[in-house]
């Protein structure tokens, strides 16, 4: 597998290495060692997957104090996919990478804990996949606004798709209950 570094030094595009001839292909999306090497260390608990249609953004979200570390990927279709550092005291707070994944590159984001996370689908539909190295605990909820001019991230769409929560979003300088840096 390839392990590609991002601008945020946390945040890694995992590449794993395909298999093809005329049969089709095998892939291998997750081994415990090749994964730890790259420092993706802690087990995975809970799965998930969402299917959305195009125009579809979810996100950002988060889970604190129950932090979460997802590896995630495009099963099906195109998205653009976001993280953002929102550990308060990071020397990267508010900054962000953004990634398309797809069914054709079949790449990977880590997104670690004290992370927010957001997609919008490019495609038609996209079915996504998140691995998830803590389960979900609905209390420990938290969301930012998608839109924030503050963080910027360039979605490439003008009227998404959103639910009632990420509609009613709180730009990050008013999101209360956020990671601290150095603790998750």
């Amino acid at each position: 597998m390839n392990v590609i570094a991002t601008e945020l030094p946390e945040v890694l595009i995992i590449e794993p290495k395909l298999f093809g001839d005329q049969r089709g292909f095998f892939l291998e999306t997750y081994q415990f060692q090749r994964y730890a090497e790259a420092g993706i260390h802690r087990p995975f608990v809970q799965d998930n997957m969402s299917r959305s249609a195009r125009g579809v953004l979810r996100g950002l979200h988060l889970q604190n104090p129950l932090t979460q570390g997802k590896l995630v990927s495009a099963m099906r279709g195109r998205v653009l996919d976001v993280a953002v550092d929102v550990r308060v005291g990071s020397p990267n707070f508010g900054r962000h990478v953004a990634v398309e994944l797809s069914e054709e590159n079949r790449r990977q984001l880590w997104v670690p804990r004290g992370f927010a996370h957001g997609f919008v689908v490019l495609s038609e539909t996209a079915d996504f996949f998140y691995k998830c190295d803590d389960l979900y605990s609905p209390k420990d909820e938290v969301s930012i606004l998608w839109n924030d001019p503050a963080i910027g991230i360039d979605w490439g769409i003008e009227n998404p798709s959103l639910s009632a929560k990420d509609m009613a979003a709180a730009p990050l300088s008013e999101t209360k209950n956020l990671p601290t840096y150095g603790q998750v």
